[in-house]
């Protein structure tokens, strides 16, 4: 599988440095800030236990791939979030679960992605 790199179009975000203030700062969604902020701690706790700091660079890397999605479509990272509660809360009710109508393969090469 060959990615494309996609940049929005219109859409210009500065490139963040991999530090844990500055991918913190970018997070622009409120869930993403609490998410990041317990997943630290437990990464941070990992560390502590087994001295292998492999969990916490896999954990800053992850978030400040997060950080540039919030970064370039914080509008789409809300609407993620929406989306996910909305799922949820049908599923707690026992309710059907809505299904995309596009597969994977559809998705990706919609986004210039082979697969």
């Amino acid at each position: 599988m060959t990615a494309q790199p996609h940049e929005p179009t219109g859409v210009s975000a500065p490139m963040l440095d991999k530090s844990l203030r500055s991918i913190r700062a970018a997070l622009t969604v409120p869930q993403d800030r609490e998410a990041f902020d317990a997943g630290l701690r437990m990464a941070l706790n990992e560390v502590g236990a087994t001295l292998d700091l492999g969990k916490l660079n896999e954990f800053i890397h992850t978030w400040w791939l997060i950080a540039h999605d919030s970064l370039h479509d914080r509008a789409g990272r809300e609407r993620m979030y929406a989306h996910a509660a909305h799922v949820q809360d049908l599923a707690e009710r026992g309710q059907a679960v809505p299904r995309g109508d596009r597969t994977w393969r559809e998705l990706l090469a919609e986004r210039g992605v082979q697969a």
